[in-house]
């Protein structure tokens, strides 16, 4: 049976969004996230980033493509878009955790003058398990060229510890599955919206197989992983 775009995104939802909230809380400490602060994420996916930064005291916005994710985004918060913000309200922070330049370009007038933009992407190859357990998934973006391309100031990168770690192996599958990032499903990439795979089954046996080496005695899977973040500034 294939999975429904509904199931894949609360599979999102439920099991895998929560691996990232050690990013999303250390970008948040290193801006100083707190009321009165006006962020706009791109891809907010089911809507954690923006919780967390509501929970801050912000006032938090987010644009997601998917319409599974955004139905999701939008049960946890209102303020959930499909498209481009408008630029005459600006935000005091633009957050592209899984950066598209032609989305970040498109975004950008939205951020006011001296506003911080930030990118984050997978760290170094031979830090992060996930890719290699994808098949090799997804090259990690240049973030650095990414900034200067748009013209943006550097202020600052850090690195932080983001281990995937699930109940069971089936736990793990579905969760990965759900970030499209899985060759076998679709020929998705880094950023897209989740996806079908041709054939469910035959993805589902492969990265079964490829998790049985992080599989834990009592059943549970570990995936080590390092995200890479960079702060800019709007000119």
């Amino acid at each position: 049976m294939t999975p429904t775009p509904t199931l894949v995104a609360r599979d999102w939802a439920e099991i895998q969004e929560r691996m990232l909230v050690p990013l999303y809380e250390a970008v948040y400490d290193r801006l100083e996230v707190g009321p009165g602060d006006r962020l706009l994420d791109l891809d907010c996916g089911a809507g954690l980033p923006l919780l967390l930064a509501a929970g801050r005291g912000a006032a938090a916005t987010g644009v997601e493509a998917d319409p599974a994710r955004r139905a999701l985004a939008r049960e946890r918060l209102l303020d959930v878009l499909e498209g481009t913000p408008d630029p005459a309200r600006p935000y005091d922070a633009l957050l592209a955790f899984s950066p598209d330049p032609e989305a970040l370009t498109a975004a950008l007038p939205a951020v006011r003058r001296g506003g911080a933009v930030v990118l984050a992407d997978w760290g170094p190859a031979e830090r992060c398990t996930v890719p290699s357990v994808l098949g090799g998934g997804p090259a990690p973006r240049d973030l650095d060229a990414l900034v200067e391309r748009a013209g943006l100031r550097p202020d600052g990168s850090g690195r932080v510890f983001c281990p995937f770690g699930y109940a069971d192996v089936d736990s793990a599958v579905r969760g990965l599955l759900s970030t499209g990032l899985y060759p076998v499903a679709g020929g998705c990439s880094a950023g897209a919206a989740p996806c079908q795979a041709a054939d469910p089954a035959l993805a589902e046996k492969e990265l079964t197989e490829a998790l049985h080496p992080y599989e834990r005695t009592d059943g549970a899977v570990w995936l080590p992983n390092i995200f890479r973040y960079v702060i800019a500034r709007v000119a």
